[in-house]
């Protein structure tokens, strides 16, 4: 007959995972090094599999260990979120939601937003991607998108925040230069996987035959190396609020503004966790467009 895995299994996985050693382990387990040992010899002649190597660096997971021990994260975050629900009572906002947006948008948007609330919600699990597509959203690898799009897919439900500038920015030193001529200054852009982005349509309609000097894939990228003092590029308004010694050295770019959507599949609409996060992030999102 197979193995069955016990709760007490799963847990003397986790800990021998986050200990990297017998007596870290035990400590974790509240229990003596040699019950330790005994029974993480149990467990893997019980499976037929090694769990742990043990090396210079202490015990190191297996794929197999790795695996159990984050199943067993999982039944530790459920066990925690009922333990709150008992202490709560109903009205307690649990469960697990799977948020989808892109690199910039997390980090100048989403991240400082997620910290000035999600504390009131210790039951609530967030599993953050970064994505430029939707398509994640549509094969159900994602309950909420954040996006920024003036076009958001039909089959999506969802709200509009409020919309964004492009403007071209850089080190103040580089402002007399630009104004002079823009291929007087080195340009950092998307690269081709981002030629539909309406700043790539601007400066070839404007400037169609400047070269840039740096193309990067993602937004978050050229807005690192703007920071380097390497060059100018033109980013959304709510990243160079935030960017030292870096400053809007342009007017919004025309053409260029862009919505900000929080998106949802139907039938996420009426998950209490899904919309615990639309209220909350609503206010938050909106307040930092207007910044």
């Amino acid at each position: 007959m197979q193995y069955q895995i016990s709760h007490a299994d799963l847990s003397l996985v986790l800990a021998l995972e986050r200990g990297r050693s017998l007596a870290k382990a035990a400590e974790l387990l509240k229990v003596d090094v040699s019950t330790v040992f005994r029974s993480i010899r149990r467990l893997e002649s019980a499976l037929g599999t090694a769990l742990f190597v043990k090396s210079r660096k202490g015990y190191l997971p297996t794929d197999t260990a790795q695996a159990l021990a984050e199943q067993a994260e999982r039944a530790e975050l459920a066990l925690e979120a009922a333990r709150i629900a008992l202490t709560s009572g109903e009205q307690v906002v649990s469960g697990t939601v799977r948020l989808t947006c892109t690199e910039a948008v997390l980090h100048s948007l989403l991240l400082p937003a997620l910290a000035t609330f999600m504390p009131s919600y210790p039951a609530l699990s967030l599993e953050l991607g970064t994505s430029n597509t939707f398509a994640n959203l549509s094969r159900r690898d994602a309950d909420i998108a954040l996006r920024l799009t003036n076009t958001p897919p039909e089959h999506l439900v969802g709200r509009c925040l409020g919309s964004t500038s492009y403007v071209i920015c850089g080190h103040p030193s580089l402002r007399e230069r630009l104004a002079e001529s823009a291929n007087s200054v080195p340009w950092i852009a998307p690269d081709d996987s981002m030629q539909d982005h309406p700043t790539v349509v601007w400066r070839n309609q404007q400037y169609p035959n400047l070269i840039p000097r740096y193309q990067c894939s993602g937004m978050s990228t050229i807005a690192q190396l703007v920071s380097t003092g390497l060059g100018v590029a033109a980013l959304p308004d709510y990243m160079v609020h935030g960017m030292a010694d870096v400053e809007a050295l342009s007017a919004p770019l025309p053409g260029c503004d862009t919505q900000l959507w929080l998106l949802t599949r139907p039938d996420c609409r009426a998950l209490r966790s899904v919309q615990t996060l639309f209220e909350e992030l609503t206010p938050h999102l909106r307040g930092a467009l207007l910044r």
